[in-house]
């Protein structure tokens, strides 16, 4: 499955654990938990059929503070890219439609670069 190759290959990927997983005739579900290097914690629930694609990925320090949620619930309907989004702190920002590899890829940027996470969470 293409996001367990993502997160065997990734440089910030420390370990993760599956914590949900179904299969269906044209989709999955997968509910994951991985642990950074850097000790951050990176929720993923990824639900996908022929028909629809439900995504979110909750990045949260080790005292369970939220640096970034990417998600597409059904909110915050007044954004152009709606239902795409992203809260960072107490704020909603408009988001294109994002990928784990995305995510990854932002989260390594931040990883490898710890001004970028100060500045991050500064707004």
């Amino acid at each position: 499955m293409k996001i367990l190759k993502l997160l065997d290959n990734s440089p910030v990927i420390y370990s993760y654990e599956i914590k949900d997983f179904k299969t269906f005739s044209d989709g999955f579900y997968i509910k994951t938990e991985a642990v950074l290097k850097n000790k951050t914690l990176l929720f993923i629930r990824e639900y996908f059929d022929n028909n629809e694609r439900k995504y979110s990925y909750h990045w949260q320090d080790a005292n369970g503070n939220l640096i970034m949620r990417w998600d597409n619930a059904p909110h915050h309907n007044n954004l152009k890219t709606f239902p795409h989004h992203i809260h960072k702190e107490n704020k909603i920002y408009e988001n294109y439609h994002i990928h784990i590899e995305d995510v990854l890829e932002m989260s390594s940027i931040i990883y490898l670069s710890p001004f970028r996470l100060l500045s991050l969470k500064r707004g």
